[in-house]
């Protein structure tokens, strides 16, 4: 259900060569990096920022071909001699992560391509070995070897299907913990642990294509809704040249635990995280790859769930992002944890002895950025002050330090950064309402740019009047909410306007930030601005924003409750604003939003005048069991909770204009929603619109003419139903 993901809490390793947000990759020394620019692999030399073509399109035209490669990503091997090179692409439920891979040697520019005889764009997460003579990856469930100077492939697991998959993931584990990549090579390439996971026990859902062909066909997709059990993983150590898998002794009975996290930590030591079955409690074991055998050294509990701590998918194609940040010789690791009702970094002794405190204080760590050992300092973003911003602070890393910020004072909104190896130099993104993203390689300590080509903060100036208002609204039940809204152009405090709210109100996503495309409105065809409308969006409790973990976990068993309360009675203030027009209130949602669009229209009918709801969840008993378990518990326990916060409970209670939208091959939310509302609402004849997308996905995106006939609808009902302008 995530549809968009605004805050997250990412835990990734420093010197980890990652693209990531900044779409750079650095050099292993930090004095450089790599990007993609005209379809070839520049690189910039830093601090005097000088261009040089690495590989040139020549060079990515393989032999008999008419074209050179797209890249799509690429990566070193460690000894820099190598490059691994991702093209080709397919989507795989949200990301392209399946496609076609080729290894440039760089001393003669001759190209290798990986896994020949294979389908096309069949190749998922391949890696090259430490000592950069194999290859790794998954195609079609199973894992295989492949040797660079023979050519040799070997199966290293042969069992695989849609269901028993082995190095990678199924639907639920890609969707809600964030696994896609599910293998390592061992540091010294003798070895390479992966995930399998069981789906055979995981019901299917079955999607209906009927479009393609004159005859429907049956699109399955194992899925298991909430109150089921997770598919069984365990994780195996094979021999990449035996190919004989000792599988991890991680205790507990897998049908009710799950293994997000897994990582070396030397040749002797492979950690791994586990959380139970209701996600409440955490683990992590040191697991000997030659024995097995799995000792605990570290365990969290919450009363509410735990994050699991994420790394990035950006680039999830071609860099397993590090579950844990080493320090001390790999003797220590960092942490991330709400423990003390906040997010902070702690630093752990990995045999469970000590644990350190790093970043102690009243703010939340929204994402750590770097460590830089040698000078004992951590880099993270977070905003003590401002909910709706993110800053780049750092403070010492043994806890001793004060908290310091180093995003520049004049740039007040959301930053984003990649730090270099070396911790020399940072990739920039800054941006806020009224400034498009600017990106920039600066000098770290002093925040100048480096070279004319990449400075953004000189031309760091925003011309007009902000459209964009922030404000704060406290409701009757003591909540303050943040809010942005942007008024009419010509607005006229003796009118009364509409308003319509944007909402998603749901642990997945804050919605008022000060970033670039707040404020806007991508469906609707002109401007709301310039129409007359008022266009705003809060967030209360429940949503990720860094106000602390009692504001986060408030929601808990109580989605579809809690969280649309606080829209109400927050609208209910909004209500008194002498220029909003109380008879033209309408809101709208994708996604989760969409299921607070229902819940509102439904619940507060004399509030919302005026609803389009799109991709919602109905019945919050059809969504997946990793998801909902975690923030609703279970329904074996607790079954009320799940139904007072299901729209579908009540839909009887309509009495505005809905306008209910839904692609048939949503493989997130399906199809079975719409259905089961539509139901609902006929049995009390509720009279409303539907609009069904024919074998559109959760995006509603595929398709000649979808966007445009989309927004063309949206459009069109909202100035219908809620006509703009001052009255």
């Amino acid at each position: 259900m995530r549809k968009f993901i605004l805050l997250v809490f990412f835990s990734i390793p420093v010197l980890a060569f990652s693209q990531g947000i900044t779409g750079i990759r650095w050099s292993k020394d930090g004095n450089a990096y790599y990007k993609v620019e005209s379809g070839e692999i520049v690189k910039y030399t830093l601090p005097a920022n000088t261009k040089t073509v690495l590989v040139s399109m020549k060079d990515l035209t393989p032999e008999g071909a008419s074209a050179s490669l797209g890249v799509r990503n690429f990566v070193f091997s460690e000894d820099q001699t190598r490059l691994l090179i991702f093209t080709n692409t397919v989507k795989v439920w949200r990301q392209d992560t399946r496609g076609d891979y080729w290894v440039l040697t760089l001393a003669t520019r001759s190209l290798h391509q990986l896994g020949k005889g294979k389908s096309t764009s069949s190749l998922m997460f391949a890696k090259l070995s430490p000592d950069g003579k194999k290859a790794a990856y998954v195609s079609q469930q199973n894992l295989y070897v492949e040797d660079l100077a023979s050519g040799g492939i070997k199966a290293l697991t042969t069992d695989g299907t849609r269901k028993f998959i082995n190095g990678t993931f199924d639907w639920a584990y890609e969707e809600e913990l964030s696994c896609r990549d599910g293998f390592q090579w061992s540091p010294d390439s003798r070895h390479i642990s992966y995930w399998n996971i069981d789906a055979n026990m995981i019901r299917d859902f079955y999607m209906i294509n009927n479009t393609d062909s004159v005859y429907s066909r049956i699109i399955p997709v194992e899925y298991p809704t909430i109150g089921q059990p997770p598919s069984p993983a365990k994780i195996g150590v094979v021999d990449s040249e035996t190919g004989k898998t000792n599988w991890l002794a991680i205790p507990g009975d897998p049908q009710q635990h799950y293994l997000p996290r897994m990582e070396w930590n030397s040749v002797n030591e492979i950690l791994v995280q586990q959380l139970n079955r209701k996600q409440n409690e955490s683990k992590i074991y040191s697991c000997d790859p030659a024995t097995g055998s799995a000792k605990l050294i570290y365990s969290e509990k919450d009363e509410a769930w735990v994050d699991v701590f994420s790394f990035s998918p950006s680039t999830a194609a071609l860099d397993f992002r590090h579950s844990f940040v080493w320090l001390n010789n790999k003797k220590e690791f960092l942490w991330m944890s709400e423990k003390d009702g906040w997010a902070h970094l702690y630093r752990a002794t990995k045999d469970g002895g000590k644990e350190t405190l790093i970043t102690p204080g009243d703010y939340d760590v929204i994402d750590f950025t770097a460590v830089d050992e040698a000078a004992n300092v951590v880099y993270f973003l977070a905003s003590p002050t401002d909910a709706t911003q993110k800053y780049l602070y750092k403070t010492r890393l043994d806890g001793k330090g004060k908290l310091e910020r180093v995003s520049p004072a004049g740039m007040q909104g959301s930053h984003d950064y990649s730090i270099s190896p070396n911790g020399k130099f940072a990739s920039h993104v800054f941006s806020n309402t009224e400034t498009r993203p600017l990106r920039e390689v600066i000098d770290l300590k002093t925040n100048n740019p480096l070279g004319e080509k990449e400075g953004a903060a000189p031309s760091l100036t925003v011309s007009g009047s902000k459209k964009v208002e922030f404000f704060k609204i406290k409701t009757e039940d003591g909540v303050e909410m943040d809010g942005w809204m942007v008024k009419p152009k010509t607005f006229d405090a003796a009118k009364k306007y509409p308003v319509v709210f944007f909402v998603y109100t749901e642990p997945a996503s804050q919605t008022v930030r000060d970033a670039f495309g707040m404020g806007r409105n991508r469906l609707f065809k002109g401007d709301m601005a310039e129409e007359g409308y008022i266009y705003m969006s809060l967030d209360g409790r429940g949503t990720p924003a860094p106000k602390g973990r009692a504001w986060r976990k408030s929601i808990y068993k109580k989605i579809g409750q809690i969280n649309i309360r606080d829209q109400a009675l927050a609208a209910r203030e909004i209500l008194k604003w002498p220029f909003v027009d109380a008879d033209r209130i309408a809101v709208w949602g994708w996604s989760g939003g969409g299921s607070a669009t229902l819940n509102l229209m439904f619940q507060y009918p004399e509030i919302y005048k005026t609803g389009i709801a799109v991709a919602a969840v109905g019945n919050l008993l059809t969504y997946d069991n990793i998801y909902q378990e975690r923030y609703l518990g279970l329904p074996q326990e607790n079954l009320q909770d799940i139904i007072n916060g299901s729209p579908i409970t009540y839909a009887k209670n309509l009495r505005g204009n809905l306008l209910y939208i839904h692609g048939t091959g949503d493989d997130n939310v399906h199809y079975a929603n719409a259905e089961m509302l539509i139901n609902e609402l006929i049995k009390y004849n509720k009279q409303f619109q539907f609009m069904a997308y024919p074998n559109r996905t959760h995006s509603i995106s595929e398709g000649e003419g979808t966007m445009e006939h989309l927004s063309t609808l949206y459009t069109e009902y909202l100035r219908k139903y809620c006509p703009p302008g001052g009255r």
